[in-house]
């Protein structure tokens, strides 16, 4: 039997504004006119499928049903929800309440991939709390994200086999893509071909598949459900992309965890495989070293970070990231114009641009 630890109180974070809850995802920027007067019944989508999330963390053993809150509550910042109520409105829906229990599943299989994450990562923070790991334990950890995996499942029953299989395929390829990753440690010599067979799986492929699942709701055709799908999958890698990038020239107060995260568990990224290539062959055998070694002091870090920024790395990175976000942009060029696919482009751009 499993005994979850027990843990501190940590402060609530304050009740976020409207802007701020939707401008999390959309980059912070400043708002066209179109999507403010849209935002009110955004945030109200929010709040319906947030509802539904939570109905579905109950348990008999309060101790399951506290860490399974827990981590939800510090568990990102609500990406799929958002996308997935915005491109039901974008295709013609008046009320999103028929996507609700799927868009909340969607969201407790990323929770449940954040908590195993972090369990692999051994990392100490998630959004500036402690992570789950930390606050309740390696072993319960580990309980809360099958149980988080089962109770999205349970949702999902409710909607057509096709859109189940999707969903439950879109978690075998967030599968592949950790063993993919884990494959790849500390060897930069795996290449881009590599990393973007990672990213897909790890983080595109449950973006494209929810957006899917949105369309054929939707009663879209095939060529709909295509375009939402195509446009799921490219931002995802344009998040993943500016992901790493932040990772290394982020603000931790900001992303609410420390950097240099990939750098220290030897992830390969975009980041160190165009600085790697980009550095002369003595500096270049010097990051290899150093990214190899399984065990970084801080100093090994930083050196890492001063070889980064002797290269144009990072310019190269954001401009792929952004690159991503307009094939995003691109793949719903035939949705019905108005405010909510604009939010939608806003988001794309948004996610190559943002800076936590």
């Amino acid at each position: 039997m499993v005994e979850l630890m027990t843990t501190p109180a940590a402060p609530e974070p304050a009740e976020p504004t409207l802007e701020s809850l939707v401008g999390r995802v959309l980059g912070g920027g400043a708002f066209p006119e179109a999507s403010l007067a849209v935002l009110p019944r955004i945030a109200e989508d929010l709040a319906g499928i947030e509802s539904r999330l939570l109905e579905t963390l109950h348990s008999t053993y309060p101790q399951l049903a506290d860490a399974a809150n827990y981590a939800c509550r510090v568990g990102g910042k609500r990406v799929r929800p958002l996308l997935m109520a915005v491109a039901h409105r974008a295709l013609g829906a008046e009320d999103t309440q028929p996507i609700h229990a799927l868009a909340a599943a969607f969201q407790l299989i990323h929770t449940a991939t954040l908590v195993h994450d972090d369990v692999i990562d051994h990392a100490e923070l998630r959004r500036g709390r402690p992570s789950l790991p930390r606050a309740f334990g390696l072993p319960a950890a580990i309980v809360v994200g099958d149980f988080l995996f089962i109770r999205a499942f349970e949702l999902a029953a409710e909607y057509p086999r096709s859109i189940i299989l999707r969903c439950g395929e879109s978690c075998a390829d967030l599968a592949e893509g950790e063993v993919l990753q884990e494959g790849a440690r500390f060897d930069l010599g795996t290449g881009r071909e590599h990393y973007f067979r990672v990213v897909e799986r790890k983080t595109a492929a449950i973006v494209a598949a929810a957006l899917a699942s949105v369309a054929e709701i939707s009663g879209a055709d095939p060529d709909g459900i295509a375009a939402l799908e195509g446009y799921g999958r490219a931002l995802g890698i344009a998040f993943q992309i500016r992901d790493d990038l932040l990772d290394v020239y982020g603000d931790p107060d900001l992303l609410g965890k420390p950097l240099y995260s990939d750098l220290r568990e030897g992830n390969p990224t975009l980041v160190s495989l165009e600085t790697h290539a980009e550095l002369q062959a003595a500096e270049r055998a010097e990051f290899e070293r150093l990214f190899a070694l399984r065990h970084k002091e801080m100093a090994d870090l930083l050196r890492l970070r001063e070889l980064t920024d002797r290269t144009h790395a990072a310019d190269r990175v954001a401009a792929e990231a952004a690159a991503w976000a307009e094939r995003a942009v691109a793949s719903i060029a035939e949705v019905r114009p108005g405010p909510y696919h604009d939010v939608l482009d806003q988001m794309a751009r948004g996610a190559a641009g943002r800076r936590y």
